[in-house]
C-alpha cells in the first residue's frame, strides 16, 4: 500500500503534514506500505531548501511533478488529497486537507486497510 501526498513548498498544510509522514513511514518500516510525497510545480532546489529545514530529512521518496502532469493525471484540484492505494492501483481511501499522519487513528485505519 502507498500514500501518495501531492503536495507543495508554498501551502502551509502540507509543509505541517511533512514531519509526521516522516513519522508514519517510521511507524509502519517494515510493513507493506510506503510513502510517496509529489511535489507540485517546484524544482528541486525549492525542495531541497525547504526539507533542510526539517528537523528530520524525509526518508521516503519526494518526487518531482514540475509540469503537474500526475496532479492533472489523477484528477487532483489542488495539492492535498492524499490517497492509499494497493499495490493493483487501486485507490482505497482518501482524504482532503491537513492532517497528522502519525495520529493513532490513522496509522490504525492503515493497519485495518492493510490486513484487508
Amino acid at each position: 500500500m502507498v500514500l501518495i501526498n501531492f503536495w507543495a513548498t508554498w501551502c502551509p498544510p502540507c509543509r505541517r503534514e511533512m514531519p509526521s509522514m516522516e513519522r508514519l513511514s517510521q511507524a509502519l518500516q517494515g510493513e507493506a506500505f510506503s510513502v510517496l510525497a509529489v511535489d507540485v510545480g517546484e524544482d528541486a532546489d525549492t525542495i531541497d531548501a525547504f526539507t533542510a529545514q526539517l528537523d528530520a530529512t524525509p526518508t521516503f521518496p519526494v518526487l518531482l511533478d514540475t509540469r503537474s502532469r500526475a496532479l492533472q493525471a489523477w484528477k487532483v484540484r489542488d495539492c492535498r488529497p492524499p490517497s492509499w492505494s494497493t499495490g493493483q492501483g487501486r485507490i482505497v481511501a482518501s482524504a482532503i486537507g491537513g492532517r497528522e499522519f502519525d495520529h493513532p487513528d490513522i496509522i490504525r485505519a492503515i493497519r485495518e486497510l492493510l490486513n484487508r
